[in-house]
């Protein structure tokens, strides 16, 4: 069998087992902020939320809005102070402390998506690279980088994802027979996603199948029961273990290799690579090493199926130096790629051509709902688990903060097919 011989990673035990307690988060404090650039935020954002659909109510009883979504804003200075400070990560903090909520959160982050490159006033965009935050040296996607980033989501507690996670612990966007969805509807609908990308690889019997970003291994699982040997990647210890043990509890353990590896230390020639919504954690500075690899990897012949979050151009143009909320408490050194960036990086670097492209963002919305909704109704076992409460409204957040993105049509959800034409360059 085919396998990543070359990865020189130790692998060991998860070092932080699901019983372990959770260190309580903390919040910083809101920063430090002149009279004159809190009076300036004050005015940018009651302009905002004055042509937008939402209602805003503060603290004194005064009101902003044009109807819509409820957001109660309860310390408005703590508010404007971080959101003049941080911009969007003050946004989140604020949140997250307390300062802010919506009784439907969603769908008021759902409206600031929809109007996100209008937000801020084109006079103060042209001077972002003055007041945004850039991206911290520290979570570069290198080899060792790479590591430290997915462990901090990660290995956060297998424990933890498998409360609003589905059976099949699939955390990517699952594909509906039909929308709206239910929580029932959830496995058929991650298996549905699963077959289509490996129906796109070609994937069957005997088929060296090169897996990069195992999950807790449910791919792996599918596609070495279509009689396919699978070598499947990830740097995620919890991952990794997890995944053992579901390959072998479903008598599989002979057809799949899972290796505690770096894509770019992966060796060895495979007829199909599938890799689903990784690209996001490699950041830009690494997708040509990224395509690049699963080039080199793929033999003459074979297939890519790759499922990917996408943004639209204009707007990695416009933040790709930005550091934002979600890179600091969510997914360090993550960035979304555009379909323009993915095509110019794989027509440039590779020979993989897109042949087949397929959105289907409305899906990734429902499949946020569900799990944002497992996530609230099962809070009191989230905090058994020891995850504080700063902790919990901050992967609400996260949740309904993505679903915004999906629903408002600002992200997509792509499923690309690559074939390769002659050698890479």
């Amino acid at each position: 069998m085919t396998t990543a011989e070359s990865c020189p990673v130790e692998e060991v035990e998860a070092t932080r087992p699901d019983t372990e307690p959770v260190r309580p988060m903390d919040v910083p404090a809101p920063p430090p902020s002149s009279w004159a650039r809190t009076a300036v935020t004050r005015a940018v954002v009651r302009r905002a939320l004055e042509r937008l659909p939402l209602q805003a109510r503060f603290a004194d009883g005064t009101r902003a809005g044009r109807g819509g979504p409820l957001v109660e804003i309860h310390d408005p200075d703590a508010f404007h102070r971080r959101v003049g400070a941080q911009g969007l990560v003050g946004f989140g903090e604020s949140f997250m402390a307390g300062e802010w909520d919506a009784p439907d959160l969603a769908a008021a982050l759902t409206v600031l998506a929809a109007d996100a490159a209008r937000l801020i006033p084109a006079p103060l965009q042209r001077l972002r690279k003055l007041w945004a935050l850039h991206h911290p040296v520290t979570q570069r996607n290198t080899p060792t980088g790479a590591r430290d980033n997915i462990s901090r989501h990660y290995d956060l507690s297998n424990d933890l994802f498998a409360l609003f996670l589905d059976d099949t612990l699939s955390y990517s966007s699952a594909l509906f027979d039909e929308l709206p969805a239910s929580w029932p509807l959830l496995p058929a609908a991650q298996h549905r996603k699963i077959d289509r990308l490996l129906d796109l690889a070609g994937v069957g019997p005997g088929t060296r199948l090169l897996e990069i970003g195992t999950g807790w291994g449910e791919l792996a699982i599918r596609a070495a029961a279509r009689g396919a040997r699978v070598t499947t990647l990830t740097l995620s210890r919890e991952q990794q273990a997890l995944a053992r043990a579901r390959v072998a509890g479903a008598g599989l353990d002979e057809r799949v290799s899972i290796e505690l590896c770096d894509y770019r230390e992966a060796t060895g020639t495979y007829d199909a690579v599938v890799s689903v919504e990784m690209i996001e954690a490699v950041g830009e500075e690494f997708w040509p090493v990224y395509f690049k690899t699963l080039d080199a990897r793929l033999a003459p012949g074979g297939r890519v199926a790759l499922q990917a979050i996408t943004m639209p151009h204009d707007r990695l143009l416009a933040s790709r130096d930005t550091f934002t909320w979600i890179q600091k408490y969510i997914f360090p050194g993550g960035l979304l790629p555009s379909v323009e960036a993915v095509d110019e990086v794989t027509r440039t670097h590779t020979g993989l051509r897109t042949t087949r492209r397929d959105g289907f963002g409305a899906h990734y919305a429902e499949t946020l709902r569900l799990w944002r909704e497992r996530f609230t109704e099962r809070a009191d076992e989230v905090a058994a688990l020891g995850f504080d409460d700063t902790f919990r409204r901050m992967w609400t957040f996260y949740l309904a903060y993505s679903e915004a993105g999906f629903r408002s049509g600002y992200l997509d959800v792509q499923q690309y097919l690559f074939t390769k034409e002659g050698p890479t360059p």
